[in-house]
Formats: C-alpha cells, structure tokens, sequence
C-alpha cells in the first residue's frame, strides 16, 4: 500500500519506471526492480533507504529540488510517535518492498 500510495503514480504499479506521471517528469523515473542488476547482484538497501528519507541528499533545495521527493520529511510531518517511529516504519516497509521486487 505505502508503494502504490507514495511511488507508483511515477515509478508505475510494476516499479519499472512507467508510471501515469512519468512522461511529464524532466529525469524519466528510475526503474526499481534492476537495482540489484545495477549495483553487482546485491541490493542496495542503506541507499535506497537514504534516497527515500532523502536528509542526506545535498540536492535538497527549499523546494525539494531534487529527482524525488522527500518522502522522509512527509513521513516526519506526518509523525505522531516518538523518534519518527511510524515514518522509519513506512521507509522500512518500502525498502523490504523493493527488495521483494528485484528482477533475477
């Protein structure tokens, strides 16, 4: 559900980066499933992680000027509990997700 809800109007319902807004896009969406493929058969799961929460990117300007938004600082807003414990939950469900979908 978080997918569908955060990633697939851009990265597609499938994660191979055709999603209904990706024509619209200045950089086209990553494909999602060949990160493995791309990074020597092993998933990058710390960087994915950090690409989602996004507080580690230097091309986040005031507005969020990168390829992707910053999903960990809608999840931070979004908070309720103590140490951002909902938000790393959501970033966590999706990483096991996209790990879940690599091509073999």
């Amino acid at each position: 559900r978080e997918f569908v809800a955060s990633c697939a109007s851009c990265h597609g319902a499938s994660a191979k980066g055709d999603g209904v807004l990706a024509n619209y896009l200045v950089k086209p969406p990553s494909d999602l499933t060949t990160l493995a493929r791309r990074n020597g058969g092993v998933f990058p799961a710390q960087r994915v992680r950090d690409t989602i929460d996004g507080r580690g990117s230097v091309d986040i300007g005031p507005h969020g000027g990168r390829e992707m938004p910053v999903w960990g600082q809608v999840y931070r807003a979004e908070d309720t509990q103590p140490y951002e414990l909902h938000g790393r939950i959501r970033i966590s469900a999706l990483v096991d997700y996209l790990a879940r979908m690599q091509a073999k």
